[in-house]
């Protein structure tokens, strides 16, 4: 079953910021297909703007990196990949 925007509304306001040569966003990445949740992603070497974005607003050039728009219109930037991976599945057990 893979989860979308529509069962998740939380996902659909999240973002993944990361490059795919980075062993701990590779973790990320692979706990995302695990759980089968679609992110938009921002690879942050393909495209400067992202990597631009992520110090502007996130503070700190540091992947991987998920940004986080709660409900409230709050932005949270969460950092290391176990942090990320925790928070994901905590977000897909509320709604399985």
């Amino acid at each position: 079953m893979n989860l979308s925007s529509q069962q998740l509304p939380d996902i659909s306001r999240m973002s993944l910021y990361y490059f795919d040569t980075c062993p701990y966003c590779v973790l990320v990445l692979d706990a995302l297909k695990e759980l089968k949740l679609e992110m938009e992603l921002r690879h942050i070497l393909e495209h400067e703007q992202y990597a631009e974005e992520l110090v502007r607003e996130g503070g700190i050039d540091m992947v991987p990196c998920l940004k986080i728009i709660h409900p409230d219109g709050r932005v949270q930037w969460m950092y290391e990949s176990l942090d990320i991976i925790a928070y994901l599945k905590k977000r897909v057990s509320q709604y399985s």
